[in-house]
């Protein structure tokens, strides 16, 4: 099976100015800009099958940055795909983060998310099915040509978080023990008896090494480590 590369998008002007962004189309900032070009600097050694972005302008925008830097350009285009989108946070969305800090709710968010629905939105584990199935899916289809195919899903924090939770056999109520920042690089391999999450949460270091398929399987002992060659 082929290895998903995770990309969260870069930083944005709500992330800097700590309001809940959910599906409001903001833009990379400055800061984020930048990520965006260096994670491309770092996936461009690595010719990927395909980039797909959830809808919001901030991972399109990641995405294109990752694009723009393939020496072969991945499919030729960018693949939206409305599974990866935020988190549809309702009535939250738009508010400042320490205003929401107060609410009752986020107690239950930060220990209990599978609990958690969204005034007026979605709920965590109806947010974790559609980004693993959206996930997945893309994953079945490109190994269909290609078994050893590399690609990257640019999405959102929450959706990234869940998606590893999932790979990792992490219950959703664990998943906030994971930390994704803007513009780093997770990566999951869903190939063998079971998902091997091979990366998380990256933020510099060569990723040359993913040209060569990882092994089928956890190897007894750690195994020798990826080929370089």
């Amino acid at each position: 099976m082929p290895t998903v590369l995770l990309v969260r998008h870069g930083r944005t002007t709500a992330n800097a100015t700590g309001v809940l962004a959910g599906r409001t189309d903001v833009q990379l900032d400055e800061t984020g800009s930048t990520q965006a070009v260096d994670a491309g600097k770092r996936l461009a050694a690595v010719p990927l099958a395909a980039v797909v972005s959830s809808p919001r302008q901030r991972c399109r925008q990641t995405a294109m940055a990752i694009l723009a830097q393939q020496e072969v350009a991945a499919d030729g285009e960018l693949v939206v795909e409305p599974g990866l989108d935020e988190c549809d946070y309702g009535d939250w969305q738009g508010r400042p983060l320490a205003d929401l800090a107060k609410e009752p709710l986020w107690v239950t968010i930060q220990s209990q998310p599978s609990a958690v629905t969204f005034p007026g939105g979605e709920s965590m584990a109806q947010m974790q099915t559609r980004g693993v199935a959206a996930v997945r899916a893309h994953d079945a289809r490109l190994a269909q040509t290609d078994a050893r195919a590399v690609w990257a899903a640019v999405s959102h924090g929450d959706i990234i978080k869940a998606v590893l939770a999932d790979a990792l056999g992490m219950h959703l109520d664990l998943f906030q023990r994971l930390d994704v920042a803007p513009a780093s690089i997770s990566i999951v391999h869903y190939g063998g008896p079971r998902p091997q999450v091979l990366g998380v949460n990256t933020l510099s270091g060569d990723l040359s090494w993913l040209r060569t398929a990882p092994p089928p399987e956890a190897q007894v002992g750690g195994g020798a480590g990826p080929s370089t060659t």
